[in-house]
């Protein structure tokens, strides 16, 4: 695998401490996935024999031109889509035998998910937006974890409001309090500042960086935005369904860089 190392821009985000060590075991890892769409001369290899792990507490970005199976990627590793062939380990779990009524309770419990549309319930508070899973679940929150995750990301005096009186970022960081609310093995984000202006998106992404350095959270996030990736600990590259590389510490400079190699 060609690895394109790179220091921090000087301009990138503040990465603040290094965050405590990881545990031994890898937060999820794939084996030789494949999967692929159509017949014949329509079939389209999406994952060809990708084999990758993710790193416990640590922030990770998905990246590549478009079609080159970043989000099936993403969608296999949370249990959304089959693969064809290989394995998934999420936590310990190999997930790839489970059927439907064990993956669901696999993606509710041990899985948080921030997408670029924020999923909100527009007639539910955001305390409740927050905690609808849970409900759903027919649990309560830990009082004292949940005081965490709301202090962290900033909701406090927001909780009582409902989606329409928030601004994107405010309703994007509630999405995130409901992903990380469950303490998930894994949080993914599908272009999760796709619909925020650059300051909410500056916002969002920091809250994320935050969760993975001060709460040991594993973060997944696909993006197209070198910008957006330059958060993250480490950005993995993709191209026509296979792995091209990676870059640790990265710049928004060393993204693009990588990305114009790539023809994206």
């Amino acid at each position: 695998m060609t690895t394109f190392t790179s220091i921090p821009h000087p301009s990138g985000p503040d990465r603040g401490p290094a965050a405590a060590q990881p545990t031994a075991r890898p937060a999820v890892e794939a084996f030789a996935l494949t999967k692929s769409y159509g017949r014949s001369a329509t079939r389209v290899m999406a994952l060809n024999e990708v084999s990758v792990s993710f790193e416990a507490g640590k922030f990770t970005a998905i990246m590549g031109p478009s079609g080159s199976g970043k989000s099936t990627l993403m969608h296999c590793l949370a249990g959304l889509d089959t693969a064809d062939s290989g394995r998934i380990v999420l936590g310990g779990t190999d997930i790839t035998g489970l059927d439907d009524r064990q993956l669901t309770a696999l993606r509710r419990e041990r899985i948080g998910f921030v997408f670029q549309a924020f999923n909100l319930v527009p007639t539910l508070t955001a305390e409740q937006n927050i905690t609808l899973p849970l409900a759903l679940a027919g649990t309560t929150a830990d009082a004292g974890w949940l005081d965490t995750v709301v202090s962290t990301l900033g909701l406090r005096d927001r909780l009582m409001h409902r989606p329409h009186e928030l601004s994107g970022g405010q309703q994007q960081r509630v999405a995130v309090a409901r992903a990380l609310l469950t303490r998930p093995d894994v949080v993914f984000g599908d272009e999760p500042t796709g619909n925020l202006d650059s300051k909410s998106g500056g916002e969002v992404l920091s809250l994320l960086r935050r969760s993975s350095i001060e709460m040991g959270q594993t973060i997944i996030m696909v993006t197209h935005d070198p910008v957006a990736a330059s958060y993250a600990d480490r950005v993995v590259l993709m191209s026509d369904g296979g792995l091209v590389g990676e870059i640790h510490q990265p710049s928004a400079d060393s993204v693009l860089a990588a990305l114009g190699k790539l023809g994206a």
